[in-house]
């Protein structure tokens, strides 16, 4: 538990020296902050991500825990667009941005200790990382960058080609074929990676200069609302879907606490690439990484 704690505690005062260094001037606004964000987009992180998935166990990818944390993550983005369509009425980009904030979960720097020291297994982690990225991302990337009069076709390809997608498919690809990247190629991809979570971390933290969370105004409900799908439903939903597939045990547990997982900074950062619905985002991963360990907690108590 106490890696788990250092986990909380590596996003918390990383986003706090962010925040620092925007009281200070250090990390200007606008166009200045959201250049830690393209670089995160553009480079850092597809590099932590094709240095995970290249170097994990592919045999792993067909876990039921996997299909049950896909399911959940469905059914929950699904429920956030029926509340949104019926209360909110937001355009594609702002509701994609609430519907993955709802339910794009961690899974790097509070999935994996999360997975080590509260299921006991890392492999759980690992795919559904690539199912995020592989599958999810296009998906949510087409959602943010639909609307403004761009064609459907474009906003596809976007989600397609978007550099975490890719660089999640050809990890997929080095890991299945058993291919090894020597190691001057692989060293650097691993240094670009380290810095892609600090990145996006700093620029979240300076995103809070001269702001409050879940302030009055338009995007306050719609926080609340994921927030709630994030915490509360989509576990539940989880364990609906594991039980009537019939998992048990430690299955049954790795499927739910994976889905109580807080909102991933990722969400904060394709929203902030694409300049739609980042309030939303940015509020829902603070609310759901501060209130996500009594939610485990919770989780652990009663399976």
């Amino acid at each position: 538990m106490l890696d788990v704690l250092t986990g909380f505690s590596i996003i918390f005062t990383v986003i706090g020296v962010g925040f620092v260094l925007a009281q200070r001037g250090v990390i200007g606004q606008g166009e200045a902050r959201l250049q830690f964000n393209r670089v995160a987009f553009w480079a850092t992180t597809p590099s932590l991500i094709f240095s995970s998935v290249a170097t994990s166990d592919t045999s792993a990818f067909l876990s039921p825990v996997n299909f049950v944390v896909f399911g959940a993550t469905l059914a929950t983005m699904a429920i956030f667009w029926i509340i949104s369509a019926a209360a909110f009425k937001q355009d594609v980009p702002t509701t994609m941005a609430g519907a993955a904030s709802s339910s794009y979960f961690n899974s790097v720097n509070m999935g994996l200790p999360i997975a080590i020291y509260v299921i006991g297994d890392a492999t759980y982690v690992v795919p559904a990382l690539v199912m995020q990225m592989a599958v999810l991302s296009p998906f949510v990337i087409a959602g943010l960058n639909a609307g403004g009069g761009r064609h459907v076709r474009d906003s596809i390809v976007a989600g397609l080609t978007a550099p975490m997608v890719l660089a999640a498919i050809a990890g997929f690809v080095v890991s299945a074929t058993d291919l090894t990247i020597p190691e001057p190629i692989m060293a650097p991809i691993k240094i670009l990676g380290g810095a892609s979570i600090p990145l996006i971390l700093m620029s979240f933290g300076a995103s809070l200069k001269g702001t409050r969370v879940l302030t009055h105004g338009p995007d306050r409900l719609p926080t609340l609302t994921a927030t709630a799908l994030k915490l509360a439903v989509m576990p539940i939903v989880a364990w609906a879907i594991a039980t009537a597939a019939g998992l048990e045990g430690n299955h049954l547990y790795a499927a739910v606490i994976l889905a109580a997982l807080p909102t991933a900074q990722n969400v904060y950062n394709y929203t902030a690439n694409y300049r739609v619905g980042e309030i939303v985002a940015r509020d829902t991963v603070f609310l759901t990484t501060f209130l996500s360990m009594p939610a485990m907690l919770v989780i652990a108590a009663v399976l």
